[in-house]
């Protein structure tokens, strides 16, 4: 006759686990002999050995009992059902596994190649990465508000990256980021950015000069913000001279 750490030893679990067997009803409890102790037979470890071998296997504990007293058709059923359960138990983590790789990369995750390539390219250019992820941002609120107008979006920026104007603006912009709203050195950007919207205002494949300075993000900014406001000024007294001169 085994004790209860004998037992636990013979079939390679914890005292704890044989009595939390007992507490389920997995493992009956033997009474108590004169001394005042729980003698198990030969029985119950080759009892414990089997339900820590279908434990270990996968199969789930409420489902044991039944395994233990199930005819060989049965028992062979139900390790098929068990099998099959685990299958999609491993297809569901295999998921969870390549979002959780997606989400180490962040911008595959939410966003087309299409775009990824994009901000890959900006990486190329020397954007800042603080720019780079509110760009990202901004795809990210358009995908969701308007998918449809993403093809033409990503045309235009391929396009305007194309140009080298247009790029070496748009760099000059990502460096004023952290300049003070009246540093001197706003006014000819501003003034570089202004020429450049007169120049494309017409051309309608072109994004418009407040989408190259994205005033989603301008708030992140308060150079951007100045930079925002007096462009939009500028493009307002234009209209209203040729509003006059009509």
């Amino acid at each position: 006759m085994l004790t209860i750490s004998q037992l636990a030893a013979t079939a390679g679990v914890t005292v704890r686990t044989v009595r939390h067997y007992h507490h389920i009803g997995l493992l009956p409890e033997p009474e108590r002999d004169a001394s005042g102790y729980r003698r198990y037979g030969a029985q119950a470890a080759v009892d414990l050995i089997r339900i820590r071998t279908l434990a270990d296997a996968g199969v789930p504990l409420a489902r044991i009992d039944a395994l233990l007293h199930a005819q060989p058709a049965e028992f062979a059923t139900a390790v098929t059902d068990i099998d099959a359960e685990l299958q999609r138990k491993i297809d569901q983590l295999t998921d969870y596994r390549r979002r959780i790789t997606e989400l180490a990369g962040g911008e595959r995750l939410v966003l087309p190649p299409e775009v990824v390539d994009i901000l890959n390219r900006m990486r190329g250019l020397g954007v800042s990465e603080q720019r780079v992820r509110l760009e990202r941002d901004s795809w990210i609120l358009m995908q969701a508000l308007d998918p449809h107008a993403m093809p033409q979006r990503i045309r235009d920026k391929n396009a305007g990256f194309d140009d080298p104007e247009t790029t070496r603006l748009y760099l000059a912009c990502d460096q004023s980021v952290d300049w003070d709203p009246h540093d001197p050195r706003l006014d000819p950007l501003i003034d570089d950015l202004d020429a450049w919207e007169i120049k494309h205002e017409r051309d309608s494949s072109r994004p418009g000069l407040l989408k190259l300075v994205s005033s989603q993000i301008s708030e992140a900014s308060p150079a951007w913000q100045r930079i925002l406001d007096a462009l939009a000024h500028r493009a307002k007294q234009r209209r209203r001279s040729a509003g006059h001169d009509s």
